[in-house]
C-alpha cells in the first residue's frame, strides 16, 4: 500500500493525530469544520511538500506552536518501505527520505506519489492555464526519464533570461539555455499527452457519457519553432521585462463539440471532467511506477448527484489505488469492501 502509518503535529487544527491506513478502503467522517479536510491536506503536504489548497506555511502550523510536523511510512517498489518526513514553520521547510533532506520536494513525490479529488477540483477545467501545466508536468515527472533535471533546466533559464531582460543585460546565454531546456519540455509534454490519451478518453466517457479529447497548445505559434518564436517576440520581451513565449505559456485545451459544450456548463460537470482528468492520470502514472498511487478523495459527493457520485465511485475504485476518502457521515461513500473507518471531531482522530 503507498501509506502504512501516518501522523501529524501542530497542523491546522490537528494537535497530534496517528493515521494506520487500510492498505486499500479508508474513510474520514465528522462534522464541517472536525478536520477532516486538514487531514487530508496534511496527507497530501506529505508527499507535496506544499497544500493542496495553497494555503502558505505560515497558515498551517496550529495557533501557539512553532512548526508543524509531518511523517509517515509508505512502501516503495520491490518490496521497500521508506520514512518520509516534513518539518515546516519559522525555521523553513525540513525535507527528509529515509534520513536524507537532499531530495527535496521531488523526493517526496517519488517516495509517495498521489492525487487529489477535492470540491474545487473543477478549476482545472475552469480556471487558468497554470494548474493544467502542472498537470502534465506531474505524469511527466514518473514517466519521462530525466523530466525533473529538464523542468529545474528550463525554469532556471527562464529566471535568468527574465532577469537579464529587466536589467538590460545580454541575452544570448540564457536564450540559448532557455530554447534547449523549453524545446525538452514540449517534447516531453506531448509524450505524455500522447500516452495519456486513450485513458482521459475512456474516463471522460464513463463519467460524462461522451469522449472529450485534449490537445497541447504550445505557449508560441504553432507555424514557428520556439527559437523563431523567441527572435520574433525580442523587442517585445525587452519592453515588458519577460519571457513571452515558451512553455511557461502552454495549455492543455479541451476539444469538444457543441454538445458536449453545453454538457460542461455546470459545476458538477466541470468536476466529473476534471475527475477524469486525474484518474486517467494516476491510472498512467500507476502502470509506468508498477505500484499504487495514494487517491485523496475530500467530500466526493459535492456538487454531483446521486448518479454522476456513483460512476465517479466507481470509476475510482477501478483504479484499485489506495483511496483515503471524507464524508460527513459514516455511510455517506459506499465502498466495494470494508473499509477503515475513522471519526475526526475538534481535530481528534480515533478510529471506529
Amino acid at each position: 500500500m503507498p501509506i502504512r502509518s501516518f501522523r501529524a503535529e501542530n497542523f491546522r487544527c490537528l494537535e497530534s493525530v496517528v493515521l494506520d491506513a487500510d492498505p486499500h478502503y479508508n474513510l474520514v467522517y465528522g462534522a464541517n469544520a472536525s478536520g477532516k479536510t486538514s487531514l487530508l491536506e496534511a496527507l497530501a503536504y506529505l508527499g507535496r511538500g506544499k497544500s493542496f489548497r495553497g494555503a502558505p506555511a505560515a497558515s498551517l502550523v496550529r495557533h501557539g506552536a512553532r512548526e508543524f510536523v509531518l511523517f509517515g511510512v509508505v512502501d516503495r517498489d520491490g518490496g521497500r518501505t521508506s520514512r518520509i518526513g516534513v518539518r515546516n514553520g519559522r525555521d523553513g521547510l525540513e525535507v527528509r527520505v529515509d534520513g536524507d533532506s537532499t531530495g527535496g520536494m521531488a523526493g517526496l513525490a517519488d517516495a509517495l506519489p498521489l492525487q487529489v479529488i477535492d470540491p474545487d477540483i473543477h478549476s482545472l477545467v475552469s480556471g487558468g492555464p497554470e494548474a493544467r501545466r502542472r498537470y502534465l508536468d506531474w505524469i511527466a515527472f514518473h514517466v519521462e526519464h530525466d523530466y525533473l533535471a529538464a523542468w529545474r533546466r528550463f525554469r532556471r533559464a527562464l529566471r535568468q533570461r527574465n532577469a537579464a531582460l529587466r536589467a538590460g543585460e545580454a541575452l544570448d546565454a540564457w536564450t540559448s539555455e532557455f530554447i534547449a531546456g523549453g524545446e525538452r519540455i514540449e517534447v516531453a509534454r506531448r509524450a505524455v499527452l500522447a500516452r495519456s490519451s486513450a485513458a482521459l478518453e475512456g474516463y471522460s466517457t464513463r463519467l460524462l457519457g461522451v469522449p472529450v479529447r485534449f490537445a497541447y497548445r504550445s505557449g508560441w505559434s504553432a507555424d514557428k519553432t520556439l527559437p523563431e518564436a523567441v527572435d520574433e517576440s525580442l523587442g517585445r520581451d525587452r519592453q515588458l521585462g519577460s519571457t513571452q513565449h515558451g512553455p511557461h505559456r502552454g495549455d492543455l485545451s479541451l476539444e469538444y463539440d457543441e454538445r458536449q459544450a453545453r454538457r460542461l456548463v455546470s459545476r458538477g460537470q466541470q468536476k466529473l471532467l476534471a475527475c477524469a482528468m486525474v484518474l486517467a492520470a494516476a491510472d498512467v502514472v500507476q502502470a509506468a511506477l508498477g505500484r499504487r498511487l495514494l487517491l485523496l478523495l475530500d467530500d466526493p459527493a459535492a456538487e454531483l448527484d446521486r448518479d454522476s457520485l456513483a460512476r465517479l465511485l466507481q470509476a475510482v475504485f477501478g483504479l484499485q489505488a489506495q483511496v483515503i476518502a471524507t464524508a460527513l457521515e459514516s455511510g455517506a461513500v459506499r465502498f466495494p469492501a470494508e473499509p477503515a473507518v475513522f471519526h475526526v471531531e475538534r481535530g481528534r482522530l480515533r478510529r471506529v
